[in-house]
């Protein structure tokens, strides 16, 4: 799937706080489009995962954020930012699976 995200100018080109926000603008729909194909996975995940114990798995989530680390610094992202910012998407996904999970079994985790 490719996201299509709206005209911008590179940030290198911006001479306008207009500008910015305009390329900041499109890239937050171009984001949430991607995280909501992410939350798709989130919904599979759920599905095929049999055990709810699973769902949490400390070992993948620090793969996940060694990978993102490694991938900010090839793109120039500040790990200061990235970090944080998946630690905290992987808890809410981690909560969103957990709810799906029980919605699919009809709630059996009370």
């Amino acid at each position: 799937m490719t996201i299509p995200v709206d005209d911008r100018l590179p940030p290198r080109d911006c001479t306008t706080m207009a500008e910015v926000r305009q390329g900041v603008d499109a890239l937050d729909r171009a984001l949430v489009a991607l995280l909501a194909e992410r939350q798709g996975y989130m919904d599979a995940a759920a599905r095929i995962k049999a055990d709810r114990a699973a769902v949490r798995d400390t070992a993948r989530i620090e793969d996940v954020v060694a990978k993102v680390k490694a991938a900010a610094r090839a793109a120039g992202l500040s790990e200061a930012i990235a970090e944080p910012v998946w630690r905290l998407l992987i808890d809410r996904s981690i909560a969103y699976e957990f709810a799906a999970w029980d919605q699919s079994r009809g709630d059996l985790s009370d």
